[in-house]
């Protein structure tokens, strides 16, 4: 086996990473159903659920979930995309994650800690927590 990555997938890895930061929510979801890993990281342990997460694409994370996704997916730095969506301010992407499992506490820091240190109340009320 060659130690070279293929330049091909790496193109189409860069395209589907791409695709999660825009939120093509479509696009990714004809990826997944052909085959691209729904739980595809970049070098950094990025997922691409964490991509459209952190980028406020609520339709894409929900495709991405709806397709197999681990929701709580940290990347290499502990952090997952409930926290990071907590992080962006991002309501409907936090509430998109709930809704495909994510756990309010995974990950470090996590959503619920996220959430305390920025004194968003109305998410640790979506979380059940104070």
């Amino acid at each position: 086996m060659s130690e070279t990555p293929d330049p091909e997938v790496i193109e189409l890895a860069s395209k589907v990473f791409e695709l999660a930061r825009t939120g093509d929510a479509e696009a990714l979801a004809a990826y997944v159903d052909a085959g691209v890993p729904a739980n595809l990281t970049n070098d950094r342990g990025d997922s691409l659920v964490m991509l459209a997460a952190y980028h406020g694409h609520a339709d894409a994370v929900a495709a991405l979930l709806a397709r197999g996704a681990d929701a709580d997916r940290a990347n290499d730095r502990g952090q997952t995309p409930l926290a990071g969506a907590v992080f962006k301010g991002e309501d409907a992407v936090v509430r998109a994650l709930l809704a495909g499992g994510a756990n309010p506490e995974a990950g470090t820091p996590s959503a619920v800690d996220t959430a305390r240190m920025f004194g968003k109340a109305e998410i640790l009320e979506l979380f059940g927590t104070r």
